[in-house]
């Protein structure tokens, strides 16, 4: 991946505090793992932003090399790489997703 891909990706997890990249958009998801992350972060009253990665082939899979991780969706919780579909669901049903979200936009 390049640097201005990485750096475009940089900047798109900065820009919000909760931040998926998937397939489609929050209000139109194009996939059930990536509804999946949408409904998750809706139970949970969790404002966040979306990056369709549809949209931008280089992204796409650009994303996928930055975090070292190979499905979309991806969410990143300040910054930080959480997990896609299967680890939210697995961390909601647990009690530690919404947690691990209020300490981070607490602090």
């Amino acid at each position: 991946m390049n640097n201005q891909i990485k750096d475009k990706i940089q900047v798109l997890i900065e820009s919000s505090p909760v931040m998926v990249f998937m397939k489609g958009t929050k209000l139109m998801p194009q996939c059930g793992f990536s509804n999946n992350v949408v409904q998750i972060l809706n139970s949970l009253g969790i404002e966040f932003n979306t990056f369709d990665v549809l949209s931008d082939f280089e992204i796409r899979e650009g994303i996928k090399e930055f975090s070292n991780w190979p499905t979309i969706p991806q969410v990143y919780l300040k910054g930080e790489f959480i997990g896609g579909s299967d680890i939210l669901i697995e961390m909601y049903n647990s009690g530690e997703l919404k947690q691990k979200i209020e300490i981070e936009l607490a602090s």
